[in-house]
């Protein structure tokens, strides 16, 4: 069948400017190649290391922001499209909120757990992040909990949050520290 091709960013959340991440592009076919889109506009062909290629932001601005897409090819011919990714640069004012999880960092398969973002700013929201997951979940309630139950082998993985202001000039916090999860 068609390979599926998948896009994420590492780590997760909003940059701010001056920082750093890396976008990965991964395909579980080997051998061809990544090509990088911004915006619709092409970017850079990637050079693959294994199933996935990377492309790093560093030192981040403004111009940063934007949609991107990757493609995936093999003799000249584009095989896959990835989701879009949204990546977002904004200066990084809040504090920086603590994640924690219940019952604890290790669990069973078929257990329910919760992550839970604390922060001090009032009346923010929050998004969870899972690292090499395109989207964020959206956390409720004032200490931004998320239940996850009945996980699964897949929910293991390094998990971090990030909170912002719920009014018209949106101002963002730091990622939080992020937390290990494993399922056995």
């Amino acid at each position: 069948g068609a390979p599926t091709i998948s896009i994420f960013q590492k780590p997760p959340g909003v940059i701010a400017p001056g920082g750093s991440a890396t976008i990965c592009c991964s395909c579980q076919r080997g051998y061809g190649s990544f090509v990088l889109y911004k915006g619709g506009h092409w970017l850079r062909t990637l050079e693959p290391s294994g199933s996935r290629a990377e492309f790093s932001i560093s030192n981040a601005t403004y111009e940063d922001r934007g949609t991107y897409i990757c493609h995936y090819l093999e003799g000249g011919t584009v095989l896959a499209r990835s989701d879009e990714l949204e990546v977002s640069v904004e200066e990084l004012r809040l504090p920086r909120p603590n994640l924690s999880v219940l019952p604890g960092h290790e669990v069973t398969v078929g257990a329910d757990v919760m992550l839970r973002c604390t922060t001090t700013h009032p009346s923010t929201g929050c998004s969870l992040y899972l690292e090499g997951q395109i989207r964020a979940q959206l956390l409720s309630g004032e200490q931004g909990d998320y239940n996850l139950s009945h996980v699964q082998k897949g929910d293991s993985g390094r998990y971090s949050c990030q909170c912002y202001t719920i009014n018209a000039s949106r101002e963002w916090s730091a990622v939080s520290k992020t937390l290990d999860l494993v399922v056995r």
